[in-house]
This record gives structure tokens, C-alpha cells and sequence, in this order.
């Protein structure tokens, strides 16, 4: 689990997905004039040299965040949001570096809206430390955000979002993403989660959504389900596409992607011939 790095992976589709769906969640929490905390369980290194060595190695973002940066077609507006984000953390020069969660969330919140950082791998938390650690209201932790996150739920204001988005390096990352979701709705029933899976031919990959829609049945707000496909399935173990599970959504969240997914997929997809998803679920009320 150590020898991940998402430097490999920075600015590929799936990053695309999660980090549009993010931003969209945070827009719409800033609405408000009470704080909220933000929460991000596997954090990173929170920004990534996509000129680096690791970042060149695999390559991924040049059929991601680049393609979507440098397309001349206006993109929808949660897409222009995202794009518009990206441009800034480059200063407005050449898309040489790519913002992780933790950077995203700290250009869009406000300095008394708390962050709570987990990250394992010892060169990415320094990084991420020496990064954030001095913003107001934050906490960077060297240790396993499926343990440490539910102790800081719920949060004060009774307010927050919560991303857990771990690297599924191993099996045991989708059981743990499941209990996770089950125990984090326990303390924080009205808590929004966004919960990112990869889209692989696996049991564990292909069983995980429909089992984390079952345990987001329990919330006030119901549930979205995004997917976005840009790879067609050859019988290999490639990452073909990803998931997005939103618990307790902005209501203007569904409408959002269903104008900005048919873009994307049209655009990253290898064959142009990308697919896309929106479910919602409502709550299930009790027998």
C-alpha cells in the first residue's frame, strides 16, 4: 500500500470525475454563511508536477485534465468551474502542475472552514504538511484515514463534506470504503460523502456501487450515482472509467451532470464513444 503514489495517476479521468463532482459539492455548501469541514480520508500530496518523472512515466493526464484545458469548445459551466480551477493553480500558464483534493478544497473554502487531512505514505504527508499544515483550521495526519476520520464526526457546525477516495491498490480498500461509509453515516446522518471507485473487471470493483447504494439508503437526502466510461472492456484489468457515490447531494447536482457527462465522455473516451451514468436514490424509510 505504500509504494502508491497518485503521481502516476494525477490528472487522469478519474480525476476528472471526482475532482468536477468535488468542486460542484463545495460550490454548493459555500451557499451558506455557516462553516462546514471538509474531510478527506486518503489526501495525497495535494498538488502533482505532471512534468515529473512519475507523472511522465503513465502519462494519464494527457488523456484527462489536458484534454478538457486545452479543448477550444466551451465546456458546461460545472466543467468551466473545474477547468477554471486548474488554470489558476498554474497561474495561468502552461497545465504543468494538477491540484489534489486538498488544494481544490483550500482554493474554494473559506479560512474558518475546517480541513481534516489523512495521508498514509510519509513522503506525501510531509509534502502535504509542509503544503497546508499552516492554513488556519487544518489538520495533516500521518495515519489511516478510515480509522481517524469518523472521530471527527459530526463536526461542530454540523456541517461537512466527506471524500473518501482510497487507492484500491489492495482488496481490502473496497470492505474498508464500505465500513467507512456504514459508520461515517452512523455519527453524520446529514453529512454529504463522496465516495470515488474505480471502474476495473473485478468482483470487488463491479460489486462495491451497489453495495455502497444500499448503505446510503439510510440518508435523509438520498444518494447520486455517477459513472463516466472511456475505455471499452477487452477482458483486461485496465482502469476502464470511474464512480462517483454522492450521499445526501445537492439537489442541483444530478441536472449538473447530466449536461457535463455527455461532454466528457465524448472527449476522453480512446474511440470518442465514452459512456455515462446518473442514478438517484431516495431514502428508504424505515418498516
Amino acid at each position: 500500500m505504500l509504494a502508491y503514489r497518485h503521481a502516476f495517476h494525477a490528472g487522469n479521468h478519474g480525476d476528472v470525475l471526482k475532482h468536477t463532482v468535488l468542486i460542484a459539492v463545495l460550490q454548493h455548501m459555500l451557499q451558506k454563511d455557516v462553516p462546514f469541514t471538509f474531510i478527506d480520508t486518503h489526501a495525497g500530496a495535494g498538488g502533482y508536477a505532471l512534468d515529473g518523472h512519475y507523472a511522465q512515466k503513465t502519462a494519464e493526464h494527457q488523456a484527462g485534465v489536458l484534454i478538457l484545458t486545452a479543448n477550444t469548445v466551451p465546456p458546461p459551466e460545472l466543467l468551466f468551474n473545474y477547468k477554471t480551477l486548474i488554470e489558476a493553480f498554474n497561474g495561468g500558464g502552461a497545465i504543468t502542475q494538477y491540484p489534489g483534493s486538498p488544494a481544490l478544497a483550500s482554493m474554494l473554502l473559506r479560512a474558518d472552514d475546517p480541513m481534516r487531512l489523512w495521508e498514509l505514505h510519509p513522503t506525501d504527508e510531509r509534502i502535504l504538511r509542509s503544503f497546508l499544515g499552516k492554513r488556519m483550521h487544518t489538520d495533516v495526519h500521518l495515519t489511516d484515514g478510515f480509522v481517524g476520520f469518523v472521530r471527527e464526526l459530526p463536526p461542530a457546525s454540523r456541517r461537512g463534506v466527506i471524500l473518501i477516495d482510497p487507492s484500491y491498490e489492495m482488496k481490502s480498500d473496497y470492505a474498508k470504503t464500505l465500513t467507512a461509509l456504514r459508520e461515517g453515516l452512523k455519527r453524520f446522518a446529514t453529512g454529504t460523502f463522496i465516495v470515488w471507485y474505480p471502474q476495473l473487471q473485478t468482483v470487488e470493483s463491479v460489486q462495491l456501487p451497489k453495495r455502497l447504494m444500499t448503505a446510503a439508503g439510510v440518508a435523509p437526502k438520498g444518494w447520486l450515482h455517477a459513472s463516466l466510461t472511456v475505455e471499452r472492456s477487452e477482458g483486461g484489468f485496465g482502469l476502464r472509467g470511474s464512480g462517483v457515490l454522492v450521499v445526501n447531494p445537492p439537489f442541483t447536482l444530478a441536472a449538473q451532470l447530466r449536461e457535463s457527462l455527455p461532454w466528457l465522455a465524448a472527449r476522453l473516451a480512446s474511440d470518442g464513444q465514452g459512456k455515462f451514468m446518473v442514478q438517484e436514490g431516495r431514502p428508504v424509510k424505515p418498516a
